[in-house]
C-alpha cells in the first residue's frame, strides 16, 4: 500500500474513532488542546501558509466533533495559537503545548486530540517528519505511548 494511502486511511480511522466519541468531548479542555494541537501541526515547519489554515477552517466546518463548539470561537482560539508560534516558535511552543496538557486528565480527550494532529496533518496527504514529530511530542506532553498511533 502506497504511504499516501496508509495517512488516508489512518486520518479516515482516526476520524471514524472520533466521531464515535463526540458526546463524551464537549469540555472547554478538549476545545483549547484540538486547536492548539491544529496550531502546533500547522506551524511544524516553523511557518502557516494560507492553505494550512485553510485546512484547520475546513476541519472546524465538518468535524461532527468540532461542531460541538462555535466555529468562530474555535477559529479565534486557532489563530491565537498560531500567533503565538509565529512570533517566537520556541517560545510559543512551550505555551501552546501548556494548552495541549489540558487534555491530559481526561484520556478519551488526549487520545481524541492526538487523532485530531493525524487527521489535521494527513489532510493534505503528506504527513511529514516534522508534523510527525510535532504530534508524538504532543503524546509525551499527554502522557500516551506515540506507537499507539504508529508514530
Amino acid at each position: 500500500m502506497a504511504l499516501w494511502d496508509r495517512i488516508r486511511e489512518s486520518a479516515q480511522t482516526m476520524q471514524t474513532q472520533l466521531n464515535s466519541k463526540k458526546n463524551d468531548l464537549k469540555s472547554g479542555a478538549f476545545r483549547d488542546a484540538s486547536m492548539a494541537m491544529c496550531a502546533l501541526v500547522a506551524a511544524a515547519d516553523g511557518s502557516v501558509d494560507p492553505s494550512e489554515r485553510q485546512r484547520v477552517a475546513q476541519l472546524i466546518a465538518s468535524n461532527e466533533v468540532l461542531q460541538n463548539f462555535p466555529a468562530d470561537d474555535l477559529q479565534r482560539r486557532f489563530n491565537d495559537y498560531v500567533n503565538k508560534l509565529t512570533t517566537d516558535f520556541e517560545f510559543g511552543k512551550v505555551s501552546v503545548m501548556q494548552e495541549v496538557a489540558k487534555a491530559k486528565k481526561k484520556p478519551a480527550e488526549a487520545r481524541a486530540v492526538i487523532q485530531i494532529g493525524i487527521v489535521i496533518g494527513g489532510a493534505d496527504g503528506d504527513f511529514d517528519k516534522t508534523e510527525q514529530a510535532m504530534v508524538r511530542e504532543a503524546c509525551f506532553t499527554l502522557e500516551l505511548p506515540p506507537a499507539e498511533f504508529d508514530l
